[in-house]
Parts: structure tokens; sequence; C-alpha cells
């Protein structure tokens, strides 16, 4: 199993190298064909009105337009020749921007963005909820954090939370995890619980090994929270890409992903691929 084809989100007037050299890598990898896409909303006007309101907001579409033909440019020069094929879809539309993206992910086996890229305060015209997207999506998604601009894939970790998304999530990766050929099936559980959590794992990590993945399955004893002693774990085991289920716990508005929230997550500098 491979990706046949990466959807690309590209930031409009942001810094999208690193984002584009791992997109061209996975590309030569799998032999996939890149679809990029970028896309905002027109500017938010509350108080004016008329011909001036008009104007400003063919000026906004102006200058939107510009930035989205730089994305291109940008996408297509970094593509070439590390593709088999490429393809550029931008739109301004009013709907939130995850909205558009998962609408166009029905054509890509994995979407590649970086984190809530492009907000700003009460201005959310370029801003994409990861969170939302992920709900959305149907599909994988890998972020890539800003500076980050390859994949080694030397310390592989998968956050083993005993559930559907989890097993959806490792199940989406692994072409990623096949690449890898080697990878970590990590479960934090409160101490009382680690025989348990180690007896999950293992099953997890057999399962890996019939799929060709080299699998080690490791228990860690929470001696508090749980999201903070996996931050822990794999900021000291040097991770460079984490596969995490994802699910929303809509009660408290917020996203998580395998037990952590996102911004922690992106706190360290590595990948992450979560999937619902």
């Amino acid at each position: 199993m491979d990706y046949k084809t990466l959807l690309v989100h590209l930031e409009l007037n942001g810094d999208n190298s690193g984002l584009l050299a791992i997109a061209g890598d996975l590309a030569q990898r799998f032999g996939a064909r890149v679809i990029g896409i970028a896309a905002a909303q027109p500017i938010q006007i509350l108080y004016e009105e008329g011909w001036v309101a008009g104007e400003v907001l063919n000026r906004d579409r102006e200058e939107t337009g510009k930035e989205i033909a730089a994305c291109e440019a940008q996408f297509r020069k970094a593509l070439e020749g590390r593709a088999a094929a490429v393809e550029w879809r931008s739109a301004i539309t009013y709907e939130p921007l995850a909205d558009y993206i998962a609408d166009q992910s029905r054509c890509a086996d994995l979407i590649i963005t970086g984190k809530d890229i492009g907000g700003a305060f009460l201005d959310n015209t370029r801003r994409v909820n990861v969170g939302s997207l992920a709900m959305q999506a149907g599909r994988p998604i890998l972020i890539v954090p800003k500076g980050v601009t390859e994949l080694p894939m030397r310390h592989v970790f998968v956050a083993w939370k005993d559930s559907r998304e989890a097993r959806r999530a490792v199940w989406d990766a692994l072409p990623l995890l096949a690449a890898a050929g080697r990878a970590t099936v990590l479960e934090v559980a409160p101490k009382d619980a680690c025989a348990a959590a180690q007896a999950r794992v293992a099953d997890t990590a057999r399962w890996l090994e019939r799929h060709g993945v080299s699998a080690t399955p490791m228990t860690v004893a929470s001696g508090g929270i749980e999201a903070g002693q996996l931050h822990a774990e794999l900021l000291d085991r040097k991770c460079d890409l984490l596969v995490a289920g994802a699910y929303g716990h809509s009660r408290v508005g917020e996203w998580v992903f395998g037990g952590v929230t996102l911004d922690m997550l992106l706190d360290p500098d590595f990948c992450v691929l979560i999937s619902h």
C-alpha cells in the first residue's frame, strides 16, 4: 500500500519551503502525484457600506489572487521533476477553509499541511483549523511544523490508545511506517494498568510485524498527567514522526490527538500524522 496522491495545503504569503520539501521527498518515494491547494476567505467588513465597501472587497480579492498565484508558482517550482504529476487548486470562499480542503481531499490519499496556520487575532480569513479538517476529511493528515524541512523517520512512534481512532491512524500510516521500517508503539498508562497496556501495545506491534514493520512495544507508567508524560518521552527519544488517532472533545471545545492536545504535540520539532 502506497500513497498515490498527496494533497499539499500551502499558506498564503507564508513560508512553505519545509512543507514542500517534505512533499517532494514523499512524492519521489511513493511515485505519487501531488495536488497543491490554497484558499482564503474574503475580508470581513463590519461597518463599511456602499461603494466604499465594494472597493475594499475588490482590492482584497485582487491581492488575494496575487498571493494565490505566488503560492502556485512556489508549488510548481518546488515539485518540478519530483512528482509523477502536479495539479493546482485554489479558491476564495466564504465557507470555513477546513471545509473547502476537506471537500477536495476526496481525490487524495494523504493531506500535508502546517499547524493551524494563517490565523491572526480576530481574523480567520487565512486560517485552517486542523482539528476541524481532521474530523471532516476522512484522510490522514501529516502536520509539518515550521522550520522542519525533512522527514528522516529514524525514530517513529505510534501514540497508542485502545480506540477506533488509534487503530485507524496506524492503518492510515502504514505506507510511512513501512518506509521507516521500524516503529515504537507507545502507551502511557497509570501504574496499576501497565500490564494491560503492555498486552495492547504488544498486539499492535505483532500486527505491524506482519506488515513488514519491525515494531517495539513500550509502556510508560504515568506519574501524573498522561499527556505531559507522553510529551516528555517523545522529546527525550528524539521523535521524528508521531502517529496518533484524532478525536474531538466538543464538551470543552478542544481537539485531542492520542490523548495530547495539538498545541502540545507541536511544541517539539517533529511531524505528526493524525487520522480520525
